[in-house]
């Protein structure tokens, strides 16, 4: 036999002892139904999450790719991706191809006894021959090439003393146009003693160059 919890009726006599219009002993009254959780909350949480997420990782990305392109820039400049060339034979980086004919070194200055340009060790003279294999015409720039000796010690162009060393040559800050060349002498100040063995020839700092070694 199921159990039926009593009914309450506020008109009924109170029993002994119970006040008048009082539930019954045992009487719980309609119980409230429970209440639903709310599931929005969660969701917009979620959402938020996700892109919190998703911006941490783009931005991550982001960050990879510009570290990895300034470390290919790195490397160009430094000559680590550089392709192998030969002195006296045509090698090619971007838009220019490149001949190394020659190289002198111990030269204390360049130009003129009272005004040229003096050495703080001295001067190595680098002779080349930029030749434009593009389709359009380009600017060859000294600033981006460099001079290595035997333990790897990177020198760079003193434009100055190249100013004076190329009075009577083509100079390299001329438009060359598709097909023209220009013959000129790229110059290194290093310590006196020092021996350069390879040179790094770029179009620009953006290309990986080609390295010629310098006998």
């Amino acid at each position: 036999m199921t159990y039926q919890p009593p009914q309450f009726n506020p008109h009924q006599q109170p029993t002994s002892g119970q006040p008048y219009g009082a539930p019954p002993p045992g009487w719980a009254g309609a119980q409230p139904p429970p209440k639903k959780k709310r599931k929005w909350p969660w969701i917009v949480g979620g959402i938020v999450l996700l892109g919190v997420l998703g911006c941490v990782g783009l931005f991550t990305l982001v960050l990879g790719g510009t570290a990895k392109v300034a470390g290919d820039l790195d490397d160009n400049v430094k000559g680590k991706n550089a392709a192998a060339g030969q002195m006296g034979k045509a090698a090619t980086d971007g838009k220019f191809q490149f001949t190394v004919t020659n190289m002198a070194c111990g030269a204390t200055s360049v130009g003129p006894a009272e005004y040229g340009e003096k050495a703080q060790g001295q001067f190595c003279l680098v002779d080349v021959t930029v030749k434009n294999v593009g389709t359009s015409a380009e600017v060859f720039s000294d600033m981006s090439q460099q001079a290595y000796d035997a333990k790897g010690t990177e020198y760079s162009v003193d434009s100055g003393a190249g100013t004076w060393a190329n009075k009577d040559h083509s100079t390299f800050l001329e438009s060359i146009n598709p097909g023209n060349a220009v013959n000129g002498k790229l110059v290194f100040d290093v310590p006196a003693g020092t021996k350069l063995t390879s040179i790094v020839l770029h179009e620009s700092t953006f290309t990986a160059g080609v390295r010629v070694p310098l006998k």
